[in-house]
């Protein structure tokens, strides 16, 4: 139950992190206003990008190093939940 609780409590923690700082994609007030649609796509930005940074660790580890990062900074990054930053 303890991981449990301290998951809701990351995830909420999130929550009002990512609706307080919007992404710096979102430069108009329209595009900051729209909170929860905001906060999704942003959720759903992270869970793509680590998607493909997986493919990529898996298929072609070479480009893990052209990018400048290592195999270890990769599964820091992949064992993240998407509301984590």
């Amino acid at each position: 139950m303890k991981t449990m609780l301290t998951t809701v409590s990351e995830l909420y923690d999130a929550v009002q992190l990512d609706l307080r700082q919007p992404p710096a994609s979102a430069t108009s007030r329209s595009e900051r206003r729209l909170g929860l649609i905001g906060l999704i796509t942003t959720w759903s930005e992270r869970a793509l990008f680590r998607e493909e940074l997986a493919l990529m660790a898996r298929d072609t580890p070479e480009l893990i190093d052209d990018i400048g990062l290592t195999m270890e900074h990769v599964e820091i990054e992949l064992a993240k939940p998407f509301w984590r930053r």
